[in-house]
């Protein structure tokens, strides 16, 4: 018999027989869809340090999580643009390419059947002439050649 008063605990400190409580996961604290967990999981396992804070994965879903928000809805709207329900490399590389910080930040990245933004040097264009001198008619219109019917 027990005298020192303390009911028998079971699994993670909680008392026996109570109901088990719902685990809630850390991305879902965080309000995230991106994983907590298996991102804390791979900084620790990448030794990118010796120990790796609480807050650490979290912020780093976070980020992961708007940088994807940002390149599918630019992607989105480039598939729209094209007509397209769905989205293709090429629609993912004319989002980045046409956005600036985005530009900046996947420079030197290569996306596979993306192609390459369309562009024209204009030194290779033809050379503009006067468009108002070409639209005038040299020979006499067909109007004044009408009437000899009559």
């Amino acid at each position: 018999m027990e005298t020192g008063g303390k009911a028998k605990k079971g699994a993670a400190g909680r008392k026996a027989g109570g109901p088990k409580k719902k685990s809630v996961s850390r991305s879902v604290k965080a309000g995230l869809q991106f994983p907590v967990g298996r991102i804390g999981r791979f900084l620790k396992k990448g030794r990118y340090a010796q120990r790796v804070g609480s807050g650490a994965p979290v912020y780093l879903a976070a980020v992961l999580e708007y940088l994807a928000a940002e390149v599918l809805e630019l992607a989105g709207n480039a598939a729209r643009d094209n007509k397209k329900t769905r989205i293709i490399p090429r629609h993912l590389l004319l989002a980045v390419r046409n956005d600036d910080e985005l530009g900046k930040l996947l420079a030197g990245v290569t996306i596979a059947h993306g192609g390459v933004i369309p562009n024209i040097n204009p030194v290779l264009l033809p050379k503009k002439t006067d468009k108002a001198a070409e639209k005038t008619p040299k020979s006499p219109s067909k109007a004044t050649k009408s009437p000899k019917k009559a």
